[in-house]
């Protein structure tokens, strides 16, 4: 069944500035071949369940496996019968605010 999720993967207590470790994070989940995009907050990712799962967890242990304390956050959106729903969403909402229905 299809899924598209928000996931946010953090390095905790690693300083203040995490980009490289974000990187690393982002980088696996590009890797995954499943449709993605970044936004300063999250990084949505679609596709069948498991297989987004399998990236969710490879994302996360990333930074586990090295010994870095990892916080995770996840939004899941499963509607059967719909895919694609990462850009469809937001066509919806863009077609309203033109003025249109």
């Amino acid at each position: 069944m299809n899924v598209l999720v928000a996931l946010a993967v953090a390095p905790c207590g690693t300083g203040e500035e995490l980009s490289a470790e974000v990187a690393e994070v982002i980088r696996v989940i590009r890797a995954s071949g499943l449709p993605n995009r970044t936004n300063s907050m999250f990084t949505e990712i679609e596709g069948e369940w498991d297989e987004v799962m399998r990236v969710v967890k490879d994302a996360t242990f990333v930074l586990a496996e090295k010994g870095i304390r990892t916080e995770v956050v996840l939004k899941a959106d499963v509607r059967p019968g719909y895919t694609d729903m990462m850009h469809k969403k937001t066509e919806v909402v863009e077609k309203i605010l033109e003025g249109g229905k």
